[in-house]
């Protein structure tokens, strides 16, 4: 007998809008205690008037206490379910890429919330973000085996967000054998990808679009790819013809990925790596009178969550200010952000203000996104993340 979850008074209604969050504030906890609910377990969602309204997995113990998985209320997440989801993702990336790397599994955005998956060909690699998704942990290697087989399954559960649900933090392989970085490739350029010990799951594959934009633009330039992690800006623009990149990063171990990229691509000569925060090298770097043709800034989050806001927005208006200051006359700088609570807008004014402090004209040429692989939910703002601005930066 499962459970039920009955919603107060017109707490339906961004359900019925297509959302797929409940919040504790949302449950009449009069009629459906949510601390007598098992975190982790299925519930049917109701509304006030008790009507079933779909099937979710509940958390009593954190602010999003549930998260749908199906509108149908007789319908349960297993590994059938699972099967049918995974088919449904696919069957889209394989309309959009001819070869087999890409995020397979968005999330909410795939209608499969807390779970991650992205794909190296026979290598697939899964993050379970939420309680109720880690119960299912074995149904999910199933379900993969089934649509993909693939050789290697790893779990890379190390993401922060585990933390917020009360999870241990871990990297297991559940299916095969890997001792190292994983092959791959991005718009036409081959990387080796860290998925045992890399950032997130070994690569980024939601910047695929605003990288090959870039690639047309690059030819005979001199590139600054800061936060460069292991090349994916940098070594694929040498491979378009950049005549000279420098990438920087705070990880050794990230540049050493670097040089192992460029060199796979014969691009040993184009490419050299710089090891230091970005703030720091950009001081140093101006301190030298160095200049760039092409500067491309990929920071990691600054605002993680709401409060982070005020601050986070400085620092990405210094970051920008100080990278402009390495441009020629006549630049391009590539300004990203992957900060869920920076809203695009904010992004615009963030460059706007940069441009002004430097006494510089800007052209906003290229306003980018998350590619394709990371569907947006209509309903849910927050899975539109990523940004990514190419502005011309000249001088009259």
């Amino acid at each position: 007998m499962t459970q039920t979850l009955r919603l107060k008074k017109n707490a339906d209604r961004r359900l019925k809008a297509g959302h797929l969050w409940l919040y504790s504030n949302e449950v009449d906890i009069e009629a459906t205690p949510l601390k007598g609910l098992e975190p982790g377990a299925q519930v049917v969602v109701e509304a006030a008037n008790g009507k079933a309204m779909g099937v979710a997995y509940v958390n009593p113990n954190s602010l999003i206490c549930a998260r749908v998985v199906s509108r149908d209320p007789g319908m349960r997440l297993d590994r059938s379910l699972l099967v049918h989801r995974f088919n449904q993702a696919l069957s889209l990336r394989q309309r959009l890429y001819a070869k087999p790397f890409y995020r397979l599994v968005h999330g909410e955005g795939d209608l499969l919330p807390g779970l991650v998956v992205d794909r190296f060909d026979d290598v697939v690699v899964v993050q379970l973000n939420t309680l109720g998704m880690e119960r299912l942990a074995e149904e999910v290697v199933a379900a993969l085996d089934k649509v993909l087989s693939p050789r290697v399954i790893v779990f890379k559960n190390d993401s922060s967000g585990r933390r917020q649900e009360q999870l241990e933090r871990q990297v297991t392989i559940a299916k095969g054998e890997l001792d190292g970085p994983v092959p791959m490739e991005e718009n036409g350029v081959r990387f080796h990808a860290p998925v045992l010990d890399g950032q997130k799951t070994g690569w980024f594959f939601d910047h695929r679009t605003n990288r090959a934009w870039l690639n047309g633009l690059v030819a005979g330039k001199r590139v600054l790819d800061l936060f460069s992690y292991i090349g994916g800006w940098g070594v694929q623009a040498a491979a378009h013809g950049a005549r000279e990149v420098l990438c920087v990063d705070a990880s050794a171990q990230a540049l050493e990925r670097v040089a192992e990229n460029a060199a796979l691509n014969g691009l040993h000569e184009q490419v050299a790596v710089g090891e230091a925060d970005a703030f720091e090298a950009l001081a140093a770097l101006k301190a030298d009178g160095e200049q760039f043709d092409v500067v491309i800034l990929d920071p990691p989050a600054f605002i993680k969550k709401r409060k982070d806001i005020s601050n986070g927005e400085r620092a990405y208006a210094r970051l920008n200010r100080e990278a402009m200051r390495l441009l020629g006359r006549d630049g391009l700088l590539l300004s990203a952000s992957c900060s869920m609570h920076l809203a695009p807008e904010r992004l615009v004014e963030v460059v706007r203000g940069a441009v002004r402090h430097q006494d510089r004209h800007g052209q906003i040429v290229y306003q980018g996104h998350q590619a394709a692989d990371h569907p947006v939910h209509p309903a849910i703002p927050e899975t539109a993340y990523l940004k990514a601005l190419g502005v011309r930066v000249f001088r009259d």
